[in-house]
């Protein structure tokens, strides 16, 4: 079984001031004369990681991870000003432009699957391969799900998140937890995404380790729920349904799609129905896996394609 490429670390970090109120932060590792290739974390609102680098092989890749706007060690952290798809979709292009790179590898899962897929529809020109897991493509069923309809197999999780919602709620809970975390009860909000941080946990893996269930509340948790819950109110700034119905416009790219079969987060039909509109792309359903990129199956299929890739 393939695994993760050793520990590096970056061999250049910086900020990249992408308007008047955002900066990016910025990083590359392994080689830098290497086949450029830039992943998207997920989220919306999350970070990048020091593990993001170890799916490429650093003797063949630039590897390139930034942040994105109000995430991480972006800064201003937690910012929704100027933040929307697009704003992001123009930050990839600004990040390619300034480090000079003709045409890049694009991988993401998630949410970075989505951030993937509407920045190649707008630019495709620019993209070799697209490397997609755990495909989401923003529609109103697919929020639903990971917020709250997913309960049908987590009824005791949800039972548990949700006893922190008031007992009688008269409005939809993703309406109820944008207002709480837009608003300036911060002992409430601390509380709220402390029980949904397990609900949250509890759809990310196939199996469930249940001493991981409970993780830090920390500063980058509460701006990226904020975030996350921001995108939700505004369909992360797109018409239903756009991303498949663009697809089309991916049709000269090399692509692979990578699925866990029983992924709680992001479920396969979406993936599925992407293929569909792509039928050019390699895909794969893991049968043995949920939601996260280092999952066994999961891992070994990126890590796969990784290495084909760097041959282009």
């Amino acid at each position: 079984m393939k695994t993760l490429f050793p520990p590096i670390d970056p061999f250049k970090t910086e900020y990249l001031r992408v308007s008047d109120i955002h900066s990016l932060y910025l990083e590359q590792s392994g080689n830098p004369n290497g086949k450029p290739i830039i992943s998207f974390h997920g989220g919306p609102g999350s970070q990048s990681k020091p593990d993001h680098r170890r799916f490429y092989d650093p003797a063949k890749y630039r590897i390139i991870l930034f942040d994105q706007r109000g995430c991480g060690k972006s800064t201003p952290l937690g910012e929704i000003k100027e933040n929307t798809t697009w704003d992001l979709v123009g930050d990839i292009e600004k990040i390619r432009k300034y480090l000079k790179i003709e045409k890049w590898i694009v991988q993401g899962g998630s949410w970075g699957s989505t951030l993937a897929l509407a920045y190649a529809e707008t630019y495709p020109q620019y993209i070799k391969a697209l490397i997609l897991r755990g495909i989401f493509t923003f529609r109103q069923w697919e929020t639903d799900w990971f917020t709250k309809d997913a309960r049908l197999f987590f009824p005791d999780r949800w039972e548990k998140a949700a006893s922190i919602l008031p007992p009688h709620l008269n409005q939809p809970v993703n309406d109820y937890l944008y207002d709480l975390y837009m608003g300036d009860n911060t002992q409430k909000q601390l509380d709220t995404i402390k029980s949904f941080n397990i609900w949250h946990r509890s759809l990310m893996t196939l199996l469930l380790d249940e001493s991981k269930l409970e993780g830090e509340i920390t500063k980058d948790a509460i701006a990226g729920e904020k975030i996350m819950h921001y995108y939700i109110k505004n369909n992360a700034f797109m018409k239903e349904g756009q991303l498949l119905d663009n697809a089309h416009l991916l049709k000269d790219i090399q692509t692979v799609i990578i699925q866990g079969r029983y992924d709680m987060c992001c479920p396969v039909q979406t993936a599925w129905e992407l293929y569909k509109k792509m039928p050019h792309a390699q895909f794969f359903i893991t049968p043995d896996a949920g939601h996260k990129s280092d999952e066994p199956g999961i891992m070994e299929k990126i890590l796969e394609f990784t290495d084909k890739f760097s041959t282009l």
